[in-house]
C-alpha cells in the first residue's frame, strides 16, 4: 500500500494547494471539488482548516478561494534558501557587468520583500539592498513588479487597510488604491519602477521571474543614481532585465537555457 493512502487527508489537502498554486486567481469550492474529484464536503471542511490556519482566503462576496499569505510565506522561503540564491547569481552578475549598474535579486516575504543577492557595479555607492536586508515591497520596483504578478485579492489581503502602508521618504502609495494604479501600469509597461521611494536620487527599474506556475518566485532589479540613466532610457534597460528574468525563469523550471 502507498505511503500516501495511509494519510488521506495529508494528500488532499495537498491536492488543494497544489490546485490553487496552479490558478491564475481565486476559484470556487465547486471547482476545485470537481477538478480534484473530491466530495464537495471534504473540500469544504479541508478549506475552512486552511483559512483559519492563513493558508487560503476566502472571498466571501465573490464565493471563492485562493492562496493566503502563508502560502506565500512558505513559497518566498523557499525562494530565500541557496538554490535560488545560486541560480540568480550569475545571471545577476552577467546582467550588472552589461549595465554597468548595481542590481539585487529579491523575494515576497508578507508585505516585504527580502534581499537574497546582491551585485554592486565597480565605483558605485552601498545600497541599502544588502543581503538579508527587508524593505516595504509597495515602495520598492522589485515588491511593486511581484505584487503585479499577484492575483488582486491577494495584493488586497496583503493591504487591508492604511496601516499597512510603511512610508519612507514621504512618497506614494499611502492607500490601497493609489497601489492599484502603481500595479496597472507596471502590468501595463511590462516592469516596475521607483524613484527616490527608497533612497532619494536613486531610482530602480525592475521585472518579476515567473516559476512553472506563473507565480512570482523573485524579482530582478537595477538601481542607479538617477542622473545616470535619462527617464527616456529605462524602457530599454527594463528590456534587458527582462532577458535576464526570463533566463532565470528557466532555470528554476529546470528548462534548457
Amino acid at each position: 500500500m502507498a505511503a500516501s493512502s495511509k494519510v488521506p487527508a495529508a494528500e488532499n489537502t495537498l491536492q488543494v494547494l497544489s490546485f490553487l498554486a496552479a490558478q491564475r486567481g481565486p476559484v470556487p469550492a465547486a471547482t476545485i471539488a470537481a477538478s480534484l474529484d473530491l466530495p464537495r464536503s471534504t473540500v469544504y471542511h479541508l478549506l475552512a482548516v486552511l483559512v483559519d490556519h492563513g493558508f487560503v482566503l476566502h472571498l466571501p462576496e465573490a464565493r471563492r478561494y485562493g492562496l493566503g499569505v502563508r502560502s506565500y510565506e512558505l513559497s518566498s522561503a523557499f525562494s530565500r534558501q541557496e538554490p535560488l540564491s545560486r541560480l540568480g547569481r550569475p545571471i545577476l552578475a552577467g546582467l550588472v557587468d552589461r549595465i554597468g549598474e548595481s542590481g539585487h535579486l529579491a523575494v515576497l516575504h508578507g508585505r516585504d520583500v527580502v534581499y537574497i543577492v546582491e551585485e554592486r557595479a565597480p565605483r558605485r555607492p552601498r545600497l541599502v539592498t544588502d543581503v538579508g536586508v527587508r524593505l516595504p515591497s509597495h515602495l520598492t520596483a522589485s515588491g511593486r513588479a511581484l505584487l503585479a504578478t499577484l492575483p488582486a485579492g491577494q495584493v488586497r489581503a496583503l493591504y487591508p487597510d492604511a496601516a499597512a502602508f510603511v512610508d519612507r521618504v514621504g512618497g506614494e502609495p499611502h492607500t490601497y488604491g493609489a497601489l492599484k494604479r502603481i500595479l496597472e501600469r507596471v502590468r501595463a509597461d511590462g516592469y516596475a519602477t521607483e524613484d527616490g521611494e527608497v533612497t532619494p536620487g536613486f531610482a530602480s527599474v525592475a521585472v518579476s521571474v515567473r516559476d512553472h506556475a506563473g507565480w512570482p518566485a523573485a524579482g530582478i532589479a537595477i538601481t542607479f543614481p538617477r542622473e545616470n540613466i535619462p527617464h527616456d532610457e529605462w524602457a530599454g534597460l527594463a528590456a534587458q532585465i527582462t532577458e535576464a528574468a526570463a533566463e532565470l525563469s528557466r532555470r528554476i523550471r529546470g528548462l534548457p537555457v
